[in-house]
């Protein structure tokens, strides 16, 4: 997987800096489960390991594919957005979707 360039990088830190110890935890477990999965037989739901040998195109799972058709349909207004007021609402939200 490709690093974020270092605009995107410096700019991610600083957001994760500044927000309270317990999300910071939250953050690096979050980054230790996706390695996990990359490691493990299901493979990292949004990282991209196989590529078509012929077109060298990135071959997703199907729950990568739905997730994609999702944001593009937000992008092109066909489903609302979520919207959050605050990062610790959106962490709520993704709290309750376990």
């Amino acid at each position: 997987m490709a690093a974020a360039t270092p605009v995107y990088y410096d700019l991610l830190m600083e957001d994760i800096k500044s927000l309270p110890e317990s999300y910071t935890v939250q953050i690096f477990d979050f980054v230790g489960y996706l390695k996990s999965k990359a490691a493990s037989q299901e493979g990292c739901p949004i990282c991209v390991k196989l590529r078509d040998p012929v077109t060298g195109e990135p071959l997703y799972n199907a729950e990568t594919r739905k997730a994609i058709e999702e944001g593009n349909a937000i992008l092109r207004g066909e489903i609302p957005a979520k919207r959050y007021s605050s990062l610790e609402e959106m962490l709520v939200d993704l709290e309750a979707d376990d």
